[in-house]
C-alpha cells in the first residue's frame, strides 16, 4: 500500500511495485486518513510511507497505521535525509528506511526485505545515522543501559540465543538471561523486533 500526498509519486511506484511479479500494490491514499479508511477493504503487507503528510507527519501516524493494519510492516520512503527523522521513525515502529532518490532496484529490494519480516535501511542513511550518535557514544551518554547491557542488546539484535551470548561474553547463561531481562525492562520493550529497532537506532550494528 502506498501512501503518499503527491498523485505523481503514487503513480510512478505503482508502476514500479506492479511490474515485479512477486509484488503488486493493493491500494494508495494521499493522506493518513485516507490510508485509515481502507483498513477493512485491504490487507497490505507493506505499506510505504513518506513523513511529509498532510495535517500531521508519516512518523506520528505509524501506530494508528500499525493498529489498523496490524500484519503490515511499514517502510518509510521519503525525501527527508535527516538523521533524526530515521532514528524517530524506526523507534515509532518502522521496518525502514530509504530515500526517494534511491535507485528503483533498492526500492524493491527494500520492500521484499520489509515484507520478510526484516529491516532494511539504506546504506548512506546508516552512515549518517551512526555518524550522528557516535559523538554521544563517545561521551559516555549510552541513555538508561550499561556498557554490558548494550554489549548483550548488539547480540539479541543480531539473533544471538542466550547460551550464544553467555559464550561470546564469557559469561554464565543465567547471567545473560537477567541481562535480556533488565534490557527489556528498561526499554520498556517485548520483542526481538524492538530490539533490532532500537539497535539501529543507536548505531549498534555498524561493523
Amino acid at each position: 500500500m502506498i501512501v503518499d500526498d503527491h498523485a505523481v509519486v503514487r503513480s510512478g511506484l505503482r508502476f514500479l511495485i506492479d511490474a515485479e511479479h512477486d509484488l503488486a500494490t493493493v491500494g494508495q491514499a494521499g493522506s493518513l486518513a485516507e490510508a485509515l479508511a481502507q483498513a477493512d477493504a485491504v490487507s497490505p503487507d507493506v505499506i510505504l510511507l513518506d513523513v511529509a503528510m498532510p495535517e500531521r507527519s508519516g512518523i506520528a501516524g505509524i501506530p494508528d497505521l500499525q493498529q489498523a493494519f496490524p500484519a503490515a510492516h511499514i517502510l518509510i520512503l521519503s525525501m527527508e535525509d535527516n538523521p533524526g527523522y530515521v532514528r524517530e521513525a524506526l523507534a515509532a515502529g518502522a521496518s525502514g528506511y530509504v530515500l526517494k532518490e534511491a535507485v528503483d532496484t533498492e526500492v524493491v529490494r527494500a520492500i521484499r526485505e520489509v515484507a520478510r519480516g526484516g529491516h532494511y535501511l539504506q546504506p548512506e542513511l546508516g552512515v549518517r545515522v551512526v555518524d550522528s550518535v557516535a559523538p554521544a557514544r563517545r561521551a559516555g551518554k549510552g541513555g538508561p543501559l550499561s556498557e554490558r547491557e548494550r554489549e548483550v542488546l548488539r547480540l539479541i539484535a543480531l539473533g544471538h540465543t542466550n547460551p550464544e551470548i553467555a559464550a561470546e561474553l564469557y559469561i554464565s547463561v543465567r547471567t545473560a538471561e537477567t541481562h535480556r531481562a533488565n534490557i527489556m525492562a528498561k526499554l520498556s520493550m517485548s520483542s526481538r523486533a524492538e530490539i533490532v529497532r532500537y539497535a539501529i537506532a543507536e548505531g549498534l550494528l555498524e561493523t
